[in-house]
């Protein structure tokens, strides 16, 4: 959809923004979000709800927010294979971070712990590892001899993501860490050309891991163990060109998205997005993840009660004010993405009383192709 550019526009991201159903009428009972409702229940359209696969690689929202950039293709080099992939962005990330990658294909890893259920393994959430530069660094070094051995370059980024070159490992199908997040990780392996050299190696870091100093320190205080590595976002390292939007905030692992974007903003406030004025701008507010894929239902209410006073209401009167002439939001869970837009012209329909019932269970979806 084109913009004008003296017009400011802004999408609005709110990853699991949508309660589970079975407890949809109860949580939202508990809020009070006059601001939100009002954008929602004014929003010039109807609003749009797509239905996801259940066992994708990548969340609704990791996928809608890849797919508003010009990101290469990492596919499968056998004809047939499925092609669905997560968001190729490892060479991305790498240069937000200020790290050098002309060539080769390059995969994102993350310290990870998981951990063992009835009958199978089970991913936790990577943001509850806490690693300290230091401690990361002391298990990137116990590990690089392994992946030495094995051929294979692998260079530190931070705390929480390694880089792994394998240029032999092309389209090799892998899952991000949140839609892994709490599910059999047998089913998000990677997949492809490659996949059992990295089984190999991810079971030699395991187990040169597992009597490692750190992890025995970390278990006597309390603390979750590292014990394993989660691969994804394979990417050619290939240039890539600013686009025109400008994005704001930007969440866990998609920060590389912003080397596709006119201007990157991160750890920016409501006042910094409405002085910035963005033509099509695009705002993250992924302060609901977390509790979302951990079931910590008290903390979400708690963090959308929040998002309430710190954005939504003043996103309101920002409108109100003609300083915003219209926002998108673009609402997910961990299997549908609901879309309405709302402008300065729909907000004047005061005969429609604010309302969050659009966040309730819709049996009309249509199915995403």
């Amino acid at each position: 959809m084109p913009y004008n550019r003296a017009m400011s526009h802004l999408d609005i991201l709110l990853p699991f923004g949508l309660p589970p159903p079975e407890l949809a009428r109860d949580l939202l009972r508990e809020l009070k979000l006059p601001a939100l409702a009002t954008l929602m229940a004014r929003a010039k359209n109807r609003p749009q709800r797509q239905l996801f696969d259940d066992f994708a690689r990548a969340l609704p929202h990791e996928m809608w927010l890849a797919s508003q950039f010009s990101l290469p293709a990492f596919e499968p080099v056998t004809p047939g294979q499925d092609k669905h992939n997560s968001p190729a962005l490892a060479c991305a990330a790498m240069r937000a971070m200020g790290l050098s990658v002309e060539a080769g294909a390059w995969f994102m890893l993350h310290p990870a712990h998981i951990h063992i259920a009835r009958d199978h393994l089970v991913l936790t959430d990577i943001r509850q590892i806490g690693l300290s530069d230091a401690e990361s660094r002391e298990l990137f070094d116990a590990a690089l001899p392994l992946f030495a051995e094995a051929g294979r370059e692998l260079v530190y980024g931070d705390a929480n993501t390694w880089f792994l070159r394998a240029d032999d490992w092309q389209g090799l199908l892998s899952s991000t860490p949140d839609a892994t997040c709490g599910h059999n990780i047998d089913i998000w392996m990677p997949k492809g050309s490659g996949d059992q050299a990295w089984r190999k190696l991810q079971n030699e870091v395991q187990m040169l891991w597992f009597a490692h100093p750190l992890n025995e320190r970390r278990e006597m205080q309390g603390r979750q163990t590292v014990n394993s590595l989660w691969l994804w976002g394979g990417a050619t390292a290939q240039p890539s060109a600013p686009g025109q939007r400008e994005v704001f905030n930007l969440p866990d692992g998609f920060a590389g998205l912003g080397q596709y974007a006119k201007a990157a903003h991160a750890g920016v406030g409501i006042s910094e997005v409405i002085a910035a004025r963005p033509g099509h701008g695009l705002l993250t507010l992924s302060q609901l993840i977390q509790p979302a894929l951990t079931g910590e239902w008290s903390d979400w209410l708690q963090q959308l009660q929040t998002l309430e006073s710190t954005w939504f209401a003043p996103l309101l009167q920002a409108m109100q004010q003609r300083r915003l002439d219209s926002l998108s939001l673009i609402v997910t869970d961990s299997s549908h993405t609901l879309e309405m837009s709302t402008t300065r012209l729909s907000l004047k329909k005061f005969w429609l009383k604010p309302a969050l019932t659009g966040l309730l269970p819709s049996h009309s979806t249509s199915h995403l192709s």
